[in-house]
């Protein structure tokens, strides 16, 4: 069977992170898609951030644009942006990340666009949204991260705020996006009609944020910082072991029963502190101060392997490096290692998605810039070779 997005075509007018992932997450379902780059270095990422290979754009490039054609583009010029247009003509979706206003003042905005392809998608990706006062600001993931109360109730109560360990908004923005692609996508099935989607970074904040929210809303008491903890569950957190960290959730009274067990204080199970899930809650830290005192006896080997053999969930905290030593992640497949022309062969981490009957197709490593110039041009413009070498010679492409 083809993948599900076998005959969607998507011009990736992004850089960096949001946009890039997205549209790579198209790719793998099948679509095709074009990433148009400028001439002079293509993607920002592919030599100015993350670890870089010899002979190779970086890693954090490497990572986010598998099952892309990539077209080296001057949309400043007049011809670029033709060419842009007759692109566009073909497309089913157009991506960009640009701050607000600049595709407008390349003359490849939304608007512009409609014309020329009434039934196009497009998606612009920003820090915070299209309007509104902070529609100027830069968008990196930590600024939207404070700006939605993310970083205010992230980290330990005596520390400071902190910013997740991984960039939640940016990921999350680009999840939202593809959702709202597809979504579009099927209702022009029904229409005919295209659509435009505004997303930003802040939003997709926000949206990670409702649990802390409508605590906020029901209670009218602003979240406050409680480290690994959980504000409606405990116990519900890391723990020390006598040789490492751990985490475990009794979060309902007949887990907490057998938590009680295991650690040998089945006492603790009908102390009125602790005698129900709110209570717990209210003496939570009285409740950690115990189990961590218990806890730091023995390894961390024998409380995993003793909590699981009664079913109280609970998990190591692993390190990026022990993640790739798991066999969960071995059996999973969760390392690609893909050709690459000027390396070998490029690691990557695998789509999280599984069909059984169209498995994701990892068909292509992240191309080089440029490298699928002429192949869009001839194929799906239909320009001849003396036509595309005098492009190159004039810096269009």
């Amino acid at each position: 069977m083809t993948l599900p997005l076998a005959g969607m075509r998507v011009l990736d007018v992004s850089q960096v992170m949001a946009g890039p992932f997205c549209c790579m997450l198209l790719g793998d379902l099948g679509a095709d898609v074009i990433k148009v780059e400028p001439p002079e270095g293509g993607d920002q990422t592919r030599g100015a951030m993350g670890f870089k290979l010899k002979g190779a754009d970086s890693l954090g490039f490497l990572n986010m644009n598998r099952n892309k054609r990539s077209i080296a583009l001057d949309l400043k010029t007049e011809e670029g942006r033709a060419v842009f247009y007759k692109l566009a003509k073909t497309a089913d979706v157009i991506v960009e990340n640009y701050r607000p206003g600049v595709v407008k003042r390349l003359g490849i905005d939304y608007d512009a666009m409609k014309i020329i392809s009434p039934g196009l998608i497009y998606a612009s990706i920003s820090g915070f949204g299209q309007t509104g006062p902070w529609a100027d600001r830069p968008g990196f993931d930590l600024i939207a991260q404070a700006a939605s109360g993310i970083m205010s109730i992230t980290g330990d109560a005596d520390g400071p705020p902190a910013k997740s360990g991984v960039p939640v908004t940016d990921i999350g923005c680009s999840l939202f996006t593809v959702y709202a692609i597809l979504s579009a996508y099927i209702g022009r099935q029904k229409s005919g009609e295209g659509q435009y989607i505004d997303a930003s970074l802040y939003e997709a904040g926000l949206a990670f944020a409702i649990w802390d929210i409508s605590e906020y809303w029901g209670t009218g008491k602003v979240p406050q910082r409680i480290g690994t903890a959980n504000r409606m569950s405990a116990p519900y957190q890391a723990v020390r072991s006598g040789d490492g960290w751990f985490v475990l959730g009794a979060n309902n009274d007949r887990l907490w029963r057998r938590l009680c067990e295991v650690i040998g204080h089945s006492d603790l199970a009908s102390d009125e502190r602790f005698a129900s899930n709110a209570s717990r809650v209210n003496h939570r830290e009285e409740l950690a101060a115990i189990l961590q005192s218990v806890f730091a006896t023995r390894s961390m080997r024998h409380w995993l392997d003793a909590l699981e053999h009664v079913g109280v969930p609970c998990g190591p905290i692993n390190t990026i490096a022990d993640v790739f030593a798991d066999p969960q992640v071995q059996a999973r497949g969760l390392r690609l290692d893909l050709p690459h022309p000027a390396i070998g062969s490029v690691p990557s981490v695998a789509n999280p998605i599984r069909y059984s009957e169209t498995p994701i197709a990892y068909r292509s490593a992240p191309p080089m810039l440029g490298a699928d110039t002429d192949e869009i041009l001839r194929d799906i413009l239909g320009l001849a070779p003396a036509e595309i070498v005098r492009m190159r010679k004039t810096g269009i492409v």
